[in-house]
């Protein structure tokens, strides 16, 4: 393979991440204790990858991510001491130990464990000298080299594929900070007939009667049932509709809202029951009420102008299976911190209007005068 075939998708990811670095230019010590938290996390993960085998969940998925966000860091460190990754990583780039076969034949021994264990400690340990080492530019970048060395041989022993750990990588963390292009977003319905989308723009009004229920009313037509809060600390779940409504217009995607709206896709059968029949339905709905009970905490995100990453990322898996897994993390962001401004004047003033606009991604609040008695 020429050389430059070999290394370019290195670069690629270089030119491509730095965007996503929001650190100083001049900054080391977060990177640092970034990339040495990280290193942490690939032990973690590896040795639960060897040892608990089935009963460790998504192990190798984890242990992939793990690395990559580790060499997250590890590029982010090289920018800071101009360290060309590219020569650091030219044998791990070449390596053909990540394949499939060879990755299953390395599972197969015993003693990849141990040797993994000595590989990590090492790792460990060459991070710890790095934190060490961080005043001293010249022996900083030595130590990279020793750390890109270890970091490399611990990946082989794992048997995992160094170019998929960064594509993947790549992905997600451009997925996680960069706003998405809105002309290169998927409409999970725009093939479908006009009477099963999801409306392109849509008012809905919310009121709450002086029993405390709330009512949605949509074209002048009343949907689903009236709701209160269903616990004995009134929180405004009553309103949580409004959750619905910023998947509906920003992932472009609520199976629970196309069923309160009757605009099922039922012209393919297959969508009507995988992607909006009962279980994606069920899905929503225990999403929602999961972070709802997380932003209780957080004041409904009053003030917050991000969501954790954590938190996005078991978003990603509750939704494994469904379309809207293909949103990137930026946008289930968006839809949050949209749909939780929304509910907050909502619940400060006893209903209003909640807009929709699908086109632009957006969901925006507009009160229906001084008092929303019904």
């Amino acid at each position: 393979m020429d050389e430059d075939n070999r290394i370019s998708f290195l670069r690629q990811y270089e030119l491509s991440i730095e965007k996503t670095d929001r650190f100083s230019k001049d900054e080391i010590t977060p990177i640092l204790m970034g990339l040495y938290g990280e290193v942490g996390s690939i032990m973690a993960t590896s040795k639960k990858f060897y040892r608990e085998k089935k009963a460790y969940a998504g192990h190798r998925i984890a242990v992939e991510e793990e690395f990559g966000d580790a060499f997250w860091y590890l590029s982010a460190l090289c920018r800071r001491l101009d360290i060309n990754i590219e020569d650091i990583f030219r044998d791990l780039a070449d390596d053909k130990l990540g394949d499939k076969k060879t990755s299953n034949a390395l599972e197969s021994k015993s003693t990849v464990s141990k040797e993994l264990d000595a590989a990590l400690i090492d790792l460990g340990c060459a991070v710890t000298e790095l934190l060490k080492a961080k005043e001293n530019e010249g022996l900083l970048k030595n130590e990279v080299l020793n750390v890109a060395c270890l970091y490399g041989f611990a990946l082989r022993l794992t048997g995992l594929e160094f170019r998929k750990v960064v594509e993947d990588n790549l992905i997600k963390t451009l997925g996680r900070f960069s706003e998405p292009d809105l002309r290169k977003l998927e409409d999970f319905d725009a093939a479908f007939p006009k009477d099963e989308q999801l409306p392109r723009h849509f008012e809905i009004h919310i009121t709450q009667r002086k029993s405390g229920l709330s009512y949605l009313k949509w074209n002048g037509v009343f949907i689903g049932d009236p709701l209160t809060d269903n616990i004995s600390k009134p929180d405004g779940y009553r309103f949580h509709d409004v959750f619905h409504m910023a998947h509906a217009a920003v992932l472009h995607w609520s199976p629970t809202l196309r069923a309160l709206i009757k605009q099922k896709r039922k012209s393919d059968p297959t969508t009507d029951r995988d992607q909006d029949g009962g279980r994606a339905i069920v899905v929503e709905e225990g999403l929602t009420a999961w972070l709802f009970s997380y932003a209780q905490g957080l004041d409904n995100f009053e003030g917050h102008d991000g969501v954790s990453f954590d938190v996005l990322k078991t978003i990603q898996k509750f939704v494994q299976g469904y379309e809207v897994e293909r949103c990137p993390l930026k946008l289930w962001e968006n839809a949050i911190l949209q749909g939780y401004a929304v509910f907050r004047e909502l619940k400060k003033n006893n209903g209003g209007i909640v807009v929709g606009n699908r086109d632009l991604r957006t969901l925006e609040y507009r009160p229906i005068g001084e008092s929303n008695e019904s």
